[in-house]
């Protein structure tokens, strides 16, 4: 696995993607909103709102988009260092996608937006690879605890997303992790596209039934 130099492009041009449709949900009125935001029911005719509702965030406050940006650009140059700008563009959206999942099986009713399950994700996978290279988790655990336990019991928080896209990027990371030499490049391919059937394989089953 070969890590990227230089500027956290996709790190920066996340942030930058996601201030950019907060203003324009402001601009379009909550037109913005009611097109990407996931709603669970609205699954199987526009999956895509999985994906973008993880780039909108709550126009009720803007401590919701200030927070998650702010760990964007703290964990997001250092898992992109590490793993390089592609992988590291598959690890966020697949986080992303996970924490959709389990809004779908634990929240079915809920209206869902923000970063969080990303987030999670990258805080996942910075655990994963800061223990596989020996550095010392203690304050991770603790930060990854907190943030959890204020999802529970905050009302207004997508729990759920979060638990899903710290299990997704966690697991992405393990994945890259156990493949880092390039002789095993195609295997990693595989797993990680493994991933993402098996989430929209979860997905279908969910909304089929």
């Amino acid at each position: 696995m070969r890590s990227s130099s230089g500027v956290p492009v996709v790190t920066y041009s996340l942030i930058g993607l996601n201030l950019l449709l907060y203003i324009a949900q402001w601009v379009s009125g909550g037109a913005v909103y009611q097109a990407l935001a996931y709603y669970p029911p609205f699954t199987a005719v526009e999956p895509w709102r999985m994906i973008t509702a993880a780039f909108l965030h709550s126009p009720a406050s803007i401590f919701h988009i200030l927070f998650n940006m702010y760990s964007l650009f703290i964990f997001g140059p250092i898992i992109e260092h590490a793993v390089g700008r592609a992988r590291f563009v598959a690890l966020y959206l697949l986080a992303a996608f996970g924490g959709s999942v389990a809004v779908l099986l634990l929240a079915p009713g809920a209206v869902v937006v923000g970063a969080s399950g990303a987030i999670f994700g990258l805080l996942g996978a910075f655990f994963v690879i800061q223990r596989r290279l020996g550095g010392n988790n203690a304050q991770l655990l603790i930060v990854i605890g907190l943030n959890l336990a204020i999802g529970f019991f905050v009302p207004g928080i997508a729990w759920q997303a979060h638990v899903g896209g710290l299990v997704v990027g966690a697991g992405v990371a393990a994945i890259y992790m156990a493949t880092r030499h390039r002789s095993k490049k195609a295997i990693q391919i595989a797993a990680v596209a493994g991933v993402a059937v098996a989430l929209i394989a979860i997905t279908v089953a969910a909304v089929t039934v």
